[in-house]
């Protein structure tokens, strides 16, 4: 069973802007329809989508079944305003409105709920994230409010304080996390939390003439080796590309190999526990 447990429909892997605007007036099943038969094809039978506002990922779940295919999505993540996320997320200002979001999504369908609580990695430079994360008590208030409408919740969250916050305060999934320190790792493992490391966002521009390419091997050896202390230490992992994401195509089949340099032969039963323990979680 092949599944790509982070993946976004409505991008395509090479403009973003232009994949989106595919969408803009109304929903192409062209697309969804051709994108789930590549993954058939390769044999995928588990997708987890990070959402959308136009709603991509809900039609491409309404197709999904007619393709052997498990789908998950949050429907649309959710962004604090003023904070990375707006480009493809519903924005609110404050508590309340978050907490009015969370309750409008779970009545129309959503699987889970999705938070970006970071900035992104700047791939030009090494250790350096676009914004930082958002404060502490923050982070668990989001969660906090999720968990109470019976809501699992995905959380796009780099840095090693706003990731170690989000565990700490029971995030059922990291995506992404850049920069971790062993405290960070450490407070996944504790709480169970599934992290999703999306390495083909980075492995996938090596050679690509767009970024340094000495910034974007040393971001990819920061973290394999943060994934092979998690997994050492008993975590709790999960493959997913960021299928969507600028050089990451549908049906990528990097994550796994770029995995596997960093697990070695333990990769498929590390794997194994992760998937498992994610799919009871979404």
């Amino acid at each position: 069973m092949r599944c790509d447990c982070h993946i976004h429909m409505v991008l395509d892997g090479m403009d973003w802007r232009a994949a989106i605007a595919r969408h803009a007036e109304r929903v192409d099943d062209t697309w969804i329809r051709e994108t789930l038969n590549t993954y058939r094809k390769l044999g995928f039978t588990y997708l987890r989508d990070g959402g959308d506002r136009w709603g991509v990922g809900r039609r491409a779940r309404e197709l999904a079944k007619d393709y052997g295919i498990t789908y998950r999505t949050p429907l649309a993540p959710l962004c604090k305003a003023g904070h990375y996320g707006g480009f493809i997320g519903k924005r609110y200002v404050n508590e309340r409105e978050y907490a009015a979001l969370v309750v409008q999504v779970r009545e129309d369908g959503a699987d889970f709920i999705k938070i970006m609580i970071s900035g992104l990695m700047d791939f030009d430079r090494f250790g350096e994230l676009t914004e930082e994360g958002l404060p502490a008590n923050e982070i668990r208030e989001l969660i906090h409010i999720a968990h109470e409408e019976g809501l699992p919740v995905m959380a796009h969250a780099n840095g090693a304080r706003t990731v170690e916050a989000a565990a700490i305060a029971g995030v059922d999934s990291v995506e992404h996390g850049a920069y971790l320190d062993e405290d960070a790792l450490q407070a996944m493992v504790e709480n169970g939390t599934v992290w999703v490391p999306t390495l083909s966002t980075i492995g996938n521009l090596r050679g690509r003439g767009r970024f340094s390419e000495t910034a974007v091997e040393r971001i990819l050896e920061s973290a394999q080796s943060n994934v092979r202390s998690f997994a050492g230490m008993g975590g709790l992992l999960a493959p997913g590309t960021d299928a969507g994401a600028w050089a990451v195509p549908h049906g990528s089949l990097t994550e796994v190999p770029l995995l596997e340099e960093a697990l070695g032969l333990e990769t498929e039963s590390v794997l194994d526990r992760g998937i498992t323990a994610l799919q009871r979680k979404f």
